[in-house]
């Protein structure tokens, strides 16, 4: 089976959570950098990686890397590489993206231009024509520039890995799914403690926290560009994977997961989004303001992306907002609770400093995820067999 060195990008900040994610697939980890983790893997692991990886944005495979300063070394690094080991005569091929960081080259379009040039060049010679039809399978391509190094990735994912397929409908700042993910796996919450999210929204964290609770793979109901790739990725690779998923859920767990929202709107989007998901069993959704908040059970989480107060109507509904969480937070004297903002005065208005908070950036958007952390509940001690 052909091998790759595969690159995983994701959001900043959530690096190790990536690396754990690929390392619990069984596959060696080779380069953790900002935004990004590279491994090996063999056909399956392009297959296992997209259906089950919760928290990277796309799959890339690394075609190869070179340093370029000057446009010229851009094109004849680009002409180098092996490109028709992975493009047939009729592929459609362009550079999707883009990124430079400290590069002296940095205009994204010059670069996708020579490198699209560079690639017809090479691709020209090979299988000897003048032209290109590009009537065939999709090839879009990914490149990283840092420091002049430039790196090339052929992506086989096609739309980001956060769109699992299920959220159809969402609210005005709806967070990412793979971030949300990311989110709750950065906690000590697992499928048989109680989690509440008081801003739901269109329910992005308690679904992802029901796919989890039923160990439901994120990619098994949606499609991915390299499935066409039969000369790459062998098609029962894809069935294999997707059959390994299906045995591994169960969506028999019991779970206390619950979504509340002052909008009613907004919880009828929400139960949707968990219906389509395949979830919504595991859920319970209520149209209920943050001042209504409580729960009877103990050493509970309260995981959620409550409003930033970014226009300026909503800015001065913050502190009020922010205030009543933090007194309802209170209340509930053993629980922990874990919120994503960019509302810079979250931690006065709550009340309470949190004992941890990570800089995040929730697409281009600065947040801190805030950490308050509860006392951990006491440790169930198995019965003692009796004597015989």
């Amino acid at each position: 089976m052909r091998k790759f060195e595969l690159i995983a990008p994701c959001h900043f900040g959530m690096e190790a959570v990536l690396k754990r994610e690929i390392q619990d697939l069984g596959y060696d980890v080779t380069q953790v950098a900002d935004g990004r983790v590279t491994f090996f893997g063999d056909e399956e692991a392009v297959c296992r990686a997209n259906v089950f990886l919760r928290t990277a944005e796309r799959i890339l495979i690394r075609i190869g890397s070179f340093r370029a300063e000057t446009f010229e070394e851009l094109f004849q690094g680009t002409k180098s590489l092996p490109w028709e080991e992975y493009i047939p005569a009729d592929g459609k091929f362009w550079v999707a993206k883009a990124a430079s960081v400290k590069s002296k080259l940095f205009s994204p379009s010059d670069i996708q231009s020579i490198m699209k040039k560079a690639m017809v060049e090479r691709l020209k010679e090979i299988y000897h024509v003048n032209r290109f039809a590009e009537d065939g399978d999709s090839f879009p391509l990914r490149v990283f520039l840092m420091k002049d190094e430039v790196t090339v990735g052929l992506d086989t994912t096609g739309e980001s890995l956060h769109k699992r397929g299920y959220r159809k409908l969402t609210a005005k700042a709806p967070i990412a799914e793979n971030l949300a993910a990311a989110l709750i796996m950065l906690t000590p919450w697992n499928g048989s403690r109680t989690l509440v999210d008081p801003f739901c929204g269109s329910g992005t964290f308690p679904i992802e926290a029901a796919m989890m609770a039923a160990n439901m793979a994120p990619g098994m109901n949606r499609s991915f560009t390299a499935e066409s790739w039969h000369h790459i990725v062998d098609k029962r690779n894809w069935y294999d994977t997707v059959d390994e998923a299906r045995e591994l859920m169960d969506l028999q767990v019991e779970t206390d997961i619950q979504g509340y929202d002052v909008d009613e709107n907004m919880v009828s989007i929400a139960r949707e989004n968990a219906r389509l998901a395949g979830v919504d069993k595991l859920i319970h959704f209520q149209r209920r303001g943050v001042e209504q908040l409580s729960h009877p059970k103990k050493y509970g989480f309260l995981i959620t992306n409550p409003p930033y107060g970014e226009r300026l109507q909503e800015k001065a509904e913050m502190p009020a907002l922010y205030h009543a969480l933090g007194e309802r937070f209170r209340l509930l004297d053993s629980w922990s609770m874990y919120l994503i903002t960019a509302y810079d005065q979250a931690e006065k208005d709550i009340g309470r400093k949190a004992d941890k908070n990570r800089k995040i950036y929730n697409g281009m958007m600065k947040t801190y995820y805030y950490q308050f952390l509860g006392p951990k509940p006491p440790r169930k001690h198995a019965p003692k067999e009796s004597a015989e």
